[in-house]
């Protein structure tokens, strides 16, 4: 495992979700706070230390396998939300019709922040970030009950901003309006040669 080291970056917590895993829609409901464990949000769709496989790793896995749950969270920087808001030609985009466990304001480029890199609180909650969150068709569908003609453009507009997906590696609670600090990986970009 690489060493981590703290980045100079900083993430406020505006915005928290919970999605309830008892219906099919991928709504979340906005909270102040999360008390996240081991297996992530309690009674979350996403919730879980393991999950059935689906078809974005339908290349390794066929779809159903039970693997990993890594896929815990979703993270979404209010930088990237407001570009893909106005790129939708919205006014205001609900964090909670795209699923959203979490808004952070203060990491530029955040979809793109190395896979394994860590955000920790104060109070040593630390989520690993696995990897970008590529946009889907769901966001769209919740989307376009509320914004009529609206949710087809999602996915074209979140794409390589739709944020990450993360797990709990140390559990605690997190509340709206606090500090998140980002620990990146201490290893050089892969570049095979020849």
């Amino acid at each position: 495992m690489p060493v981590l080291i703290e980045s100079e970056y900083r993430a406020e917590v505006v915005w928290l979700g919970h999605v309830p895993g008892d219906r099919e829609s991928l709504r979340a409901e906005a909270v102040d706070r999360l008390d996240l464990g081991f297996a992530g949000d309690e009674g979350a769709r996403h919730e879980g230390v393991n999950r059935a496989s689906c078809t974005r790793v339908k290349n390794l896995y066929p779809v159903g396998t039970e693997i990993r749950n890594v896929r815990q969270l979703s993270i979404l920087s209010e930088e990237e939300l407001a570009v893909i808001t106005d790129k939708m030609k919205l006014d205001a985009l609900d964090p909670g019709l795209v699923g959203a466990s979490m808004i952070l304001r203060g990491i530029p480029d955040f979809t793109y922040v190395p896979p394994s890199s860590r955000l920790q609180a104060e109070s040593g909650l630390t989520l690993t970030i696995d990897m970008e969150n590529r946009p889907c068709v769901l966001p769209g569908r919740e989307i376009e009950a509320v914004e009529p003609g609206h949710g087809t453009a999602f996915k074209r507009a979140a794409t390589n901003r739709r944020g990450v997906t993360a797990w709990v590696e140390r559990p605690g609670d997190i509340r709206v309006g606090e500090t998140l600090t980002l620990f990146l990986p201490d290893q050089r970009a892969w570049a095979p040669k020849g």
